[in-house]
């Protein structure tokens, strides 16, 4: 079955062409880089991985619960639409809303994956071109990833947000070399994140936490790579250029929170738009969970250097401008600590299971030779 015949809507093409702008930039200068983009790129290096063998595949996924979610994360919760499913409904619509969440993510990695590919072709400097290749290689395994989880575990895929794919498109056909990194690293991704945390701290479900937790363990290197190279750059850039990146950042943060609502699943099950608009807004949880989704994003925009009067105006007006005093380092070393215990704690219970094997296995054969003895 192709992944035409598991889409809730068509696409209308299955081939989307954005028109390439801006120059492939070479550098003859191959004995020069900063240590620590160098030391990131030797890390990507080091942390590559397969997801074919890491993951454990065998881990069984109810489809129409995939991930453990509560009813009163559903956005339908409480209103009469809810009072009106049956259980096979919520079933379903739990099924939905997985589908869409890890649709996205499926379709924002692929966006990675062409977006670090341009940064190897577009950026000046060849310690970042380097770190890029690395990233490219991880963003493909995401998308690998991800497709396999819905194809294989959930059976259904959504199209791509229209706000995902408008700033992805934005993204991509910029001229500048660092505006990859800004859409991308920056906004896409430090968004991506913080939806992987919060699933990836919920779920009851070990095969979407491995999933998650491995990817974040990924990500952190990439969003830390966006941090120094447009820290260092933007240093360099007068009012009128930063003014220019801050506007593509407010327009992009509002085109990414307007795009965390779901709509799409909420019309699948006979909600009008606008209705289905009124329940987002009026959605405690969904509130919460849009606020969180800037965790990433605020702080890492205001520690490259783009804090100005409208960008601060803007932030207040989305309530996040308190998040640009958090910890970003902080959240990455967690990312990574994280996926480091899941590692350890699977190895463990492994390698225990291969010692009672060998144990049940000297036991037999004690046993056999007591009885032959006799």
């Amino acid at each position: 079955m192709s992944t035409q015949d598991r889409y809730t809507t068509a696409p209308q093409s299955t081939l989307w062409q954005v028109p390439a702008t801006g120059s492939a930039r070479f550098t003859w200068e191959y004995d020069d880089g900063r240590d620590r983009l160098l030391a990131l790129y030797q890390k990507g290096k080091d942390k590559q991985w397969d997801g074919a063998t890491r993951i454990d595949w065998e881990l069984e996924v109810d489809p129409y619960d995939p991930l453990g979610t509560p009813d009163e994360a559903l956005t339908l919760y409480g209103t009469r639409h809810w009072a009106k499913m049956s259980e096979k409904d919520k079933a379903d619509l739990r099924r939905h809303y997985t589908s869409w969440q890890f649709s996205q993510f499926l379709h924002g990695e692929q966006g990675a994956m062409v977006c670090a590919a341009r940064i190897v072709e577009s950026v000046p400097d060849l310690d970042a071109k380097f770190y890029s290749a690395t990233q490219t290689m991880d963003e493909a395994r995401h998308a690998e990833i991800y497709s396999r989880f819905l194809h294989d575990k959930v059976g259904m895929l959504y199209p791509i947000n229209d706000n995902l794919q408008s700033l992805l498109g934005d993204t991509l056909r910029d001229s500048r070399w660092d505006m990859p990194y800004l859409g991308m690293q920056v906004l896409i991704e430090g968004l991506a994140l913080a939806a992987f945390g919060m699933i990836r701290d919920t779920t009851t479900k070990p095969l979407p936490k491995q999933i998650l937790a491995y990817i974040m363990q990924d990500e952190a290197r990439h969003v830390a790579f966006g941090r120094m190279a447009l820290r260092d750059y933007y240093a360099q850039l007068g009012d009128a250029e930063l003014r220019e990146r801050e506007e593509f950042v407010i327009e992009g943060c509002y085109l990414m929170r307007d795009r965390l609502r779901g709509i799409e699943v909420l019309e699948n099950f006979g909600v009008s738009k606008k209705e289905a608009e009124e329940y987002t807004e009026q959605s405690e949880f969904l509130h919460l969970f849009r606020k969180l989704l800037f965790s990433r994003i605020v702080p890492c925009v205001k520690d490259i250097g783009l804090w100005g009067e409208r960008l601060q105006k803007a932030y207040l007006d989305m309530g996040v401008f308190d998040l640009g005093d958090a910890s970003l380092d902080l959240l990455m070393t967690q990312d990574e600590e994280i996926a480091e215990q899941l590692d350890r704690g699977r190895f463990a219970a492994e390698e225990n299971e291969r010692v009672a094997e060998v144990t049940r296995a000297i036991d037999e054969g004690a046993g056999l030779a007591g009885d032959a003895s006799a």
